[in-house]
């Protein structure tokens, strides 16, 4: 599962004219755009950053009392009731110890029969039933070589479920009916399903947990203009006498309960092929002629991937489905992975946009996690870790070293920041839920950790682990241990130590690097200054590069002490020196540098990170000749996100300062290849001197790239043009995000009653993460026009803030209904929201804002 979830470039929160500010944060390997999930913007509160490894209870794997083996479902559906109709068929055994009862998880049911099978003849069982245990009494005492069948006629209700869900997976109702009565013009009706962590259990009966393995066959009946989709191998459709179809899907190979899927809705299949297996993409009909350039790197994708690990994808097929009002990012069910809507992209937003990242997320999962599956949750990086990796294998094959070195360098800065106030171990058994465990930690810091290991051991050695690994572990449940097991049997080395440090202790390094030279000697002291109460001690081999009279050597080290110099000869001062040599580290280095070493760091390090760090470390220096100088160098740089970090910094120059660059920064923004720095260069103009390229904004506005017209939307409307609001008045039915979205900033506060309906009509069409900032200038919006506090507009935020699906929107409308505060129905309606509130996140939002 892909927890970053959420697409959006937040113009509406974050961009201004007069900042020349960056508006591509959040871009990952091939350009995707990718936000994390949005928060309201209130007060931070003070916090102090604790580690407490066993706060919470301990969460081991489950017990295994039964094997299920195999489950059969016979499923139609109620789209005005929002049920589900089942009948299951699941074939067990006892695992090991005799067994006269079964218990299993079936979650809001209505239980209509259950009887044991034999020979076609069902006799009733007596079962007990709480609402989430189903326990049923078996006719005899069975031992593990003995197969049974009990047959279960049900209702499923998810709707009548208590909600629940985390940041990574919002809601946890495991069937989700999308639109079923067709009431929402814009939107398709759609079932589809949503098993992590332990949903599935909401729509038929199992035994609910990664640890269990079962092949399965899904009748599904359902009206003929719906396409259906679910794991394995699509076997035949049958029409019924009643005018539906039934759809008969089969998988073979065994599957955790929680891979388990279905998808349902009025879909274009764009067929694609790798090797003799069907690649299928799902999408809804106004996509299919973008489809292919969304997700056609797939089958380039399995080829990469299966010959790296010397294990060919193992499934019948691969097919991706898009869906409405998805859960999360995506989830790699067995051989048919779901995405959110909003990877589908019309040609236009290609130009920007790519989904790579988690597209090859999604499918690396399908053998870390669906192939071989974390025994539990605890160990849930064995699955999230090399998933996330896979966005940097992808994108250092792809793309190449520096949109590799941009992936990673997110990810480092994903783990940091949530790790200012969350420090955990990897594998981790004390966690208060399940859920807790998406987090920044097992995907991010996950995947850091893998890129370490693979630097320590060695391609060929992290290639063969992996390997024997996957060979090894197929088709079952593991834990840490025999992943470490698997690359100390390959290298013959002993990584308890690696193990113990990076994947059982909470916390990363801190290091604090200074080097002096005298003498003919250059001396490197290292200081880990990390909190050891919790934080071990590391061992850290790694690289340190050395230049000295024109020429780089590479030195490896191994730091094992808490403070520890290390000395090398030179000839002369060194002219750079560069901790971490390949920038794998894990961790935050410290190291003083002086203005000449950064220099001369960004013209010879030559990768991507050294760059960024010399450009970062002289901000505050851009109006310096020196510094400048090597700011318009970044300029030319090949790769775009140098050059559009060049171009955010030097934006802090004086209008005056920067007269001799305003050429380059016009050229650039309507010359870039790259429509992000085209973007960038129109804001940087627009804070330098926004009137003088009036013109040049307004020839943005027809750029190819939304991007760019977005920028220049806000450009245009800053440089003081009297016409703004004529100019503009042709994008009010744009659909598009970032279209919408700066739009949003600029009618928030020069719009006036005249936008009041665009605002109400654009609220009605948002979604998600574009909601949740359009939301935000709404809010603005209110505040700034009295009248336009109407009931109509308390009506629809009050039942965005009740009965939104994501807990972020429902948070942001809340927000934007204190604007009106002021009015006792209001007030009294805010009670209320906050009362029926059950979410604790939300509910720890309510409490900030007040």
């Amino acid at each position: 599962m892909n927890y970053r979830f959420l697409s959006v470039i937040s113009m509406a929160a974050t961009l201004a004219f007069t900042t020349g500010c960056n508006t591509n944060k959040g871009v990952t390997a091939g350009g995707t755009t990718a936000a994390a999930t949005p928060k309201p913007q209130v007060a931070p509160t003070d916090s102090i950053l604790t580690i407490a490894p066993q706060k919470h209870t301990f969460n081991p794997s489950r017990t295994l009392e039964h094997d299920l083996l195999h489950t059969k479902l016979r499923i139609s559906f109620n789209w005005e009731k929002q049920q589900l109709n089942g009948l299951a068929e699941l074939t067990l055994k006892p695992y090991f110890y005799p067994q006269n009862k079964l218990v299993l998880d079936a979650q809001g049911f209505d239980v209509h029969s259950i009887n044991l099978l034999k020979d076609n003849d069902g006799t009733p069982l007596k079962y007990e039933y709480d609402g989430r245990k189903l326990t049923i009494q078996l006719n005899k005492t069975y031992t593990r070589t003995e197969q049974y069948i009990i047959e279960i006629e049900y209702t499923a209700k998810p709707n009548e479920l208590a909600k629940g869900g985390s940041d990574a997976i919002t809601e946890d109702k495991g069937l989700y009916f999308i639109n079923p009565l067709g009431q929402e013009p814009d939107k398709p009706k759609q079932i589809w399903t949503q098993g992590e962590t332990q949903a599935n259990s909401a729509w038929f009966p199992t035994i609910d947990t990664p640890n269990e393995r079962m092949t399965q066959e899904i009748y599904i009946t359902v009206d003929p203009k719906y396409t259906t989709l679910s794991n394995g191998a699509f076997i035949y459709s049958r029409q019924n006498a009643d005018g539906t179809k039934t759809d008969y899907w089969k998988q073979e190979l065994p599957h955790a309960p929680y891979l388990a899927m279905l998808a349902i809705g009025e879909y274009a299949v764009v067929k694609d092929k790798w090797r003799d297996k069907e690649v299928n993409y799902y999408v809804e009909p106004a996509y299919k002629g973008t489809a292919k350039k969304i997700f056609g790197n797939t089958p380039e994708m399995m080829e990469f991937f299966s010959k790296k690990l010397g294990v060919a994808y193992p499934w019948a097929k691969y097919s991706q489905v898009v869906v409405r009002d998805f859960v999360s990012g995506a989830m790699e069910n067995t051989s048919a992975s779901t995405f959110m809507e909003d990877l589908q992209l019309n040609e236009r937003e290609l130009l920007d946009k790519n989904w790579d990242g988690i597209i090859a997320h999604e499918l690396f999962h399908q053998w870390f996690g669906d192939y071989v599956t974390t025994e539990s949750w605890a160990n849930l990086p064995l699955n999230e870790a090399f998933a996330n990796y896979s966005e940097y294998l992808w994108a250092e094959h792809k793309y190449g070293p520096d949109e590799a070195a941009y992936s990673q360098l997110d990810e480092l800065n994903q783990y940091l920041d949530e790790a200012e106030t969350k420090r955990e171990p990897l594998i981790r058994y004390h966690y208060k839920n399940q859920d807790d465990m998406f987090d920044s930690h097992s995907y991010a810091k996950g995947g850091r950790v893998l890129h370490m290991l693979r630097k320590y051991v060695g391609d060929e050695a992290f290639w063969a682990s992996l390997n024997l690994y996957l060979t090894r572990n197929k088709f079952s449940a593991v834990e840490v241990a025999e992943l470490r097991m698997a690359f100390e049997d390959i290298t013959g080395k002993d990584l308890m130590w690696f193990f113990d440090q990076w994947f059982m202790k909470p916390g990363h390094p801190e290091l604090e690097v200074n080097h002096t030279y005298a003498n003919g000697q250059l001396a490197i002291r290292v200081k880990q200054l990390q909190d050891t109460t919790y934080t071990p001690v590391y061992r850290l081999p790694l690289q340190i590069a050395i230049w000295n009279e024109g020429k780089k050597s590479l030195y490896p080290i191994e730091i094992t002490k808490a403070e520890q110099t290390f000395t090398f000869p030179v000839s002369t001062q060194p002219q750079s020196v560069l901790f971490d040599a390949e920038n794998q580290l894990l961790g935050t280095i410290a190291h003083a540098k002086t203005g000449a070493e950064l220099t001369y760091q960004f013209y010879n390090a030559k990768q991507f990170a050294p760059k960024m760090e010399a450009i970062v470390k002289l901000k505050e220096k851009v109006a310096e000749p020196e510094v400048r100088k090597l700011l318009e160098t970044a300029l030319k740089d090949d790769y775009w996100v140098v050059r559009s970090t060049a171009i955010n910094l030097l934006s802090n120059l004086s209008k005056e300062q920067a007269t001799t660059l305003e050429p380059t920064i016009a050229q650039m923004a309507q010359k870039d290849k790259r429509g992000a720095v085209r973007a960038d260069a129109i804001l940087t103009l627009a804070a330098w001197n926004g009137d003088k390229y009036r013109t040049l904004f307004e020839k943005a506005l027809n750029d190819s790239s939304y991007q760019v017209t977005a920028a220049a939307i806000l450009a245009y409307a800053g440089s003081g043009a009297t016409d703004t609001m004529q100019k503009l008045a042709r994008f009010d039915d744009e659909k598009n995000e970032e279209i919408v979205l700066a739009l949003a900033n600029l009618y928030a506060m020069q719009g006036g009653e005249a936008k009041y309906k665009w605002f109400l009509d654009k609220l009605k069409q948002g979604k998600n993460s574009s909601l949740y900032y359009l939301l935000q200038s709404f809010g603005a919006y209110l505040a700034g026009n009295e009248e336009a506090n109407t009931p109509e507009a308390i009506k629809i935020l009050s039942d965005l803030a009740q009965n939104h699906n994501q807990y972020y929107v429902r948070a942001s409308a809340y927000q934007a209904l204190t604007v009106m505060s002021n009015k006792s129905e209001v007030k009294a309606l805010l009670e209320e929201i906050k009362k029926a509130e059950k979410d604790e996140r939300v509910l720890e939002m309510y409490n900030q804002m007040q």
